[in-house]
């Protein structure tokens, strides 16, 4: 009996202590890691930002084999020269959304309601995707742009298994040119003011009754003439005498683009806006389809020869980035439009 007794006492305690054992390895035991694979890298080094507009550079980096989620800084931030840049070291306050813009807002101030200000580095890299952003605040008067060689970082990402660096990126940005198409030079930012051409064309000629020709008989000037929230539209003929908004009588004005307060006159149409146009590349009804770019379209109809519907337009996709009051003018260079029926 005290044999057995001794015997049970004996495989219990082995077996306590194999069970001491396991627990013991099993807390010894590494944690699990995350992977840090040669296989991801950045596919761009050199970045060029046009500044006064919001630039994101996505599908820069390929994650390859890592493990998610990565993080992202940048580091070492400094001039060309290698001097400190501390204006790209500090925080400016940068217009973000809050609540996603979709272009049915009905006011200013109920997109300004969706809009709130952050405290941001001009330029920034995205936590976890590797995607770079410039924001629209900076400028050239504190930001070293071309031809100046600008600026070199340094990119770190991390994840539980590690780290990896990437050196000598660079950051050369280019001086604002506030609305697109441009006529400025895209590395001074300057330029004589010379209009661009339309995006769309199908006029007749008044006196030639020839179709217009959209690469010479028709351009358009950008101006901005003050500090406040306005876009209008003015037209113009050979003699640059204002040609009445009021032929173009098929034009959708309300739904021209997401502007308020409507002034119409008859040498130009006006609306309140906020800015920049389009305030996001969202598609709406007031831009391209890709949401790229605004777009207007300014028609009017008459009967031809035969009895048929000519459907007449002057089209213009468009950008329109640092805020004011601007002023898109359509020069018809070398004949008025036909807007009588033949």
């Amino acid at each position: 009996m005290m044999k057995n007794i001794k015997y049970t006492l004996q495989i219990g305690l082995a077996l306590l202590s194999c069970i001491v054992c396991l627990s013991s390895c099993k807390k010894n035991l590494p944690d699990a890691r995350l992977s840090l694979a040669n296989n991801s890298l950045f596919t761009q080094l050199t970045y060029q930002p046009v500044l006064g507009r919001n630039t994101l550079f996505s599908n820069n980096f390929q994650f390859g084999s890592s493990s998610r989620p990565l993080d992202f800084k940048i580091l070492n931030m400094r001039a060309f020269s290698g001097e400190a840049a501390p204006e790209m070291e500090a925080f400016y306050p940068i217009m973000v959304w809050k609540t996603a813009y979709n272009g049915t807002e009905s006011s200013i101030a109920e997109i300004e309601a969706k809009r709130t200000t952050e405290n941001h580095q001009l330029f920034e890299v995205r936590p976890h995707s590797g995607e770079f952003i410039m924001w629209a605040a900076a400028n050239s008067n504190q930001v070293k742009t071309q031809p100046d060689s600008g600026y070199v970082f340094d990119v770190e990402m991390s994840n539980s298994g590690g780290r990896k660096y990437f050196q000598n990126f660079r950051l050369m940005p280019m001086k604002e040119r506030p609305y697109e198409p441009s006529n400025l030079d895209p590395i001074i930012g300057q330029g004589p003011q010379i209009s661009v051409l339309p995006s769309g064309l199908n006029i007749t000629g008044e006196r030639s009754g020839q179709p217009l020709n959209a690469g010479s008989d028709v351009r358009v000037l950008f101006k901005r003439s003050g500090n406040g929230n306005s876009l209008t539209f003015k037209f113009t003929d050979t003699l640059s005498n204002p040609i009445d908004p009021n032929k173009f009588a098929a034009t959708d004005w309300a739904n021209l683009v997401h502007g308020f307060n409507m002034v119409k006159t008859n040498t130009y149409v006006k609306y309140e806006t906020a800015y920049p146009i389009p305030l996001s590349a969202y598609p709406t009804k007031y831009t391209t389809l890709s949401g790229n770019q605004a777009r207007v379209v300014f028609r009017f109809n008459r009967q031809v020869f035969g009895n048929v519907l000519q459907q007449c337009f002057v089209a213009m996709n468009f950008n329109i980035y640092q805020q004011g009051d601007w002023e898109m003018t359509f020069q018809f260079l070398r004949d008025r439009p036909k807007f009588d029926n033949d």
